[in-house]
């Protein structure tokens, strides 16, 4: 599917439930302009650019009838590919197959530095896909995907199914690595995803009746910071936490922010270069769960002090009746010397930042629900 030839700057990857999206900032990121969609009336559930190899991209979908798979493309996306081997669980035959059926290709990792051409995908339900020839055929991960401790790690059903939805991999070590599961925790491997070990103490399930349990958590999203990969942030169904893996203990930081707003949403995203700022954009958790901006006031709140302190952040944000949120995957940030932040809602808006969240401007509207925002730097 052609698009316009690649242009320098950058530029805004949008996976929506009805196709993906390009939004073009250029070099200034002061005007923006949106493409024409790709994969028109699919689900686009992640689009991600491999930092190894900027050229390359891949993308989970679900395509109609034919369900989940992948699409890589090797020119920023100006044609794509489909892999000839996608992600699926082993057939239900002997003792060792799963016997689960693949329903989404959630999320896309790009593999270590040292390891070209790897890749990396999470799935619905629980599972983790490796590919080593840059996307064209994927293997399932057999230390995670047939672990009898799957089942007993998971607490529940959680709504939309059991994501696999934050896989990350140290820069320092490609067997060190950690993932975190719906319903299920945060978990930790150092031997490239052959033994798997709950890493939660000090988050909540707030939900069951021993909030302690050492596994059964729901984060809804979880990242390794990229200025100091032994700082962790999630973001979880019951709070905000913040972990230095010396300590090994998650500590809740969201209590900081306004009671009336609270500490439950789905996205946190990383400052490029300082470990004591990420962003957070809060929903509305009580009673019911609507799953809406606070009150219809949306805002994104941002910490540069680790969590001791929050800024609301809602400039150029509607100031009423927008009853929207904003998903795991759909918020992201550049690595420009004054980051921009940028964003997707559940009511198909892209806004952006310049200025690191002070000001907000919307880059585009009308789109389909929006499930993931991932930055592309074009050279």
């Amino acid at each position: 599917m052609p698009v316009s030839s690649p242009r320098g700057g950058i530029s805004l990857l949008v996976g929506t439930m009805k196709g993906a999206f390009v939004l073009r900032g250029g070099v200034s990121r002061r005007s923006w302009k949106l493409e024409e969609p790709q994969f028109f009336g699919s689900v686009i559930d992640h689009v991600a650019q491999d930092p190894r190899d900027p050229a390359c991209l891949m993308m989970g979908t679900r395509t109609g009838h034919m369900g989940p798979t992948v699409y890589r493309s090797g020119d920023f996306g100006a044609t794509w590919q489909e892999a000839s081997k996608p992600p699926a669980f082993k057939k239900a035959k002997g003792r060792k197959a799963t016997g689960r059926a693949l329903e989404a290709v959630f999320q896309m990792t790009p593999g270590h530095a040292d390891n070209p051409g790897e890749w990396w995908a999470s799935t619905v339900p629980f599972g983790i896909f490796r590919s080593r020839d840059g996307g064209d055929t994927w293997k399932g991960l057999k230390g995670f995907n047939e672990s009898k401790k799957l089942k007993k790690w998971a607490g529940g059903e959680p709504p939309g199914g059991p994501f696999t939805h934050s896989l990350m991999i140290d820069p320092r070590d490609a067997r060190h690595m950690y993932v975190a599961l719906s319903v299920a925790g945060m978990f930790e491997s150092t031997d490239g995803g052959r033994n798997w070990a709950p890493l939660n103490e000090g988050s909540k399930a707030c939900f069951l009746p021993d909030p302690d349990v050492p596994y059964g958590q729901d984060p809804h999203c979880a990242i390794m910071h990229p200025a100091d990969p032994d700082r962790l942030y999630q973001q979880s169904h019951c709070g905000i936490y913040r972990m230095d893996r010396a300590e090994g203990v998650w500590k809740r930081i969201g209590l900081r922010l306004p009671k009336s707003i609270g500490d439950i949403g789905f996205p946190v995203v990383p400052h490029p270069r300082d470990r004591d700022t990420v962003w957070v954009f809060p929903m509305d958790g009580t009673e019911v769960w609507p799953r809406t901006s606070p009150k219809g006031r949306p805002a994104a709140y941002v910490t540069r002090d680790g969590g001791r302190t929050w800024q609301r952040q809602d400039t150029g944000l509607p100031r009423r009746h927008a009853y929207f949120t904003v998903l795991r995957h759909a918020m992201a940030a550049d690595r420009e010397e004054k980051a921009g932040v940028y964003f997707g809602t559940t009511s198909g808006e892209v806004y952006g930042s310049r200025d690191e969240g002070k000001t907000w401007k919307c880059l585009a509207s009308h789109l389909p629900r929006i499930l993931s925002v991932e930055v592309m730097v074009q050279p």
